[in-house]
């Protein structure tokens, strides 16, 4: 194993068998003797790469590409059928977060238990303990078994022990969206910090966003193969030409078994549904966004049954969450939609906001419907 790589993945090749209405006695084997059908899927074909030491590395791939499963292959949990994987280093791997803690005992006793799986010994889980739970932000909730846990606090306690085991290769699965926004910001800036320090790290995620910002280097694996290795940001636009074209051969087949072969996403975000609204606030807003893979489907916002005026706005963020899925479709610039209303001109009472994005035939493609209630000014 050459000195620099912290692994070293050489020919790796993973299938799994699928076994269908497998019998499960003696009598049902008897009796439906037919049964039993077994198939064996691949999930990587022939895969090499090095992750040299230091490395903070991403593995791109849309859903079954098989990148989870590399990252099983790396952690040991799992063993390829032929070739090899080669570690230099100690490795710990955040893929199912809490496995270990136990319910009935308290978030402290269970930072003992997990952390210990993770190989660290009672000193120096003592030494580090007040530093996992203060990360954790549990407070006086540590000392409580974890049965009381709402699933945030849970996982907030798990990331806390699994980024705080000080290993030298760090493998994430999908995991980053723990807790509230302010908690992912952290854990990502923790990241940035083992990144920065020199730590090793292998991240499996679908946001790209993050790929681009945390990232030395993206891999992207296609149908089980090795497709691109390089800089994030040419990969990543590589990787979502690639799931443009694919959505139009699915568009393709949908047409040809006699399906509608478009999708879209309307969404209010202001007011919120039954809300109230004084006639103070003249000029009142009303904002969202949409998303459609279909280039002539059109907006149309609806004050009852009155169509208003719509602008289109920027919407950055509804665009880093849908690019993938709707690759190639999207234009960051235009997600947006917000229209004004003039509350002076509406009597008081309930009145209905009505959206919808809806194809040139009249087929809608998603539409939303909200109440609202003005009232006199307070």
């Amino acid at each position: 194993m050459d000195s620099r790589n912290a692994i070293e993945v050489r020919n790796v090749y993973k299938k799994f068998k699928i076994e269908y209405d497998k019998s499960n006695t003696l009598k049902e084997k008897m009796i439906f003797w037919k049964k039993g059908k077994v198939e064996y899927h691949e999930v990587l074909k022939d895969i090499s790469l090095n992750i040299k030491k230091g490395e903070t590395v991403a593995l791109i791939g849309t859903n079954g590409s098989g990148k989870s499963t590399l990252l099983k292959l790396m952690t040991r949990i799992i063993f390829p059928n032929s070739g090899t994987i080669e570690k230099d280093g100690k490795l710990t791997s955040l893929l199912e977060l809490g496995a270990g803690f136990h319910p009935d005992f308290t978030g402290r006793e269970n930072i003992y238990f997990n952390a210990s799986i993770f190989g660290l010994t009672r000193k120096e889980i003592d030494n580090r303990i007040n530093e996992i739970i203060d990360f954790s932000e549990l407070g006086e909730f540590i000392d409580n078994p974890i049965r009381t846990y709402s699933s945030g606090m849970y996982m907030r306690l798990a990331f806390s022990v699994a980024i705080n085991v000080d290993a030298d290769i760090l493998l994430i699965d999908e995991i980053l969206a723990v807790g509230d926004q302010h908690f992912q910001d952290k854990c990502y800036r923790k990241l940035e910090e083992l990144r920065d320090s020199g730590k090793t790290i292998v991240i499996v995620t679908h946001s790209l966003d993050v790929v681009k910002k945390l990232c030395h280097r993206a891999i992207w694996i296609y149908k089980g193969e090795f497709r691109l290795d390089g800089d994030p940001v040419y990969v990543i636009d590589e990787y979502l030409k690639q799931v443009a074209l694919d959505h139009k051969e699915e568009k393709k087949k949908e047409i040809e078994k006699g399906g509608h072969p478009n999708k879209g996403v309307v969404f209010i975000d202001r007011p919120k549904d039954v809300a109230k609204i004084s006639k103070k606030n003249n000029n009142f807003p009303i904002a969202g966004w949409v998303i459609s893979d279909s280039e002539e489907a059109k907006l149309n916002v609806y004050l009852d049954k009155e169509e208003l005026s719509v602008e289109r706005v920027p919407r950055e963020d509804v665009f880093e969450a849908y690019q993938e899925s709707y690759s190639g479709c999207l234009d960051k610039e235009t997600i947006g939609w917000r229209v004004f209303v003039d509350l002076d001109n509406l009597p008081n009472g309930k009145h209905k906001i009505y959206v919808n994005c809806i194809e040139p035939d009249g087929y809608v493609l998603s539409d939303k419907e909200i109440e609202i209630y003005i009232v006199e000014e307070e």
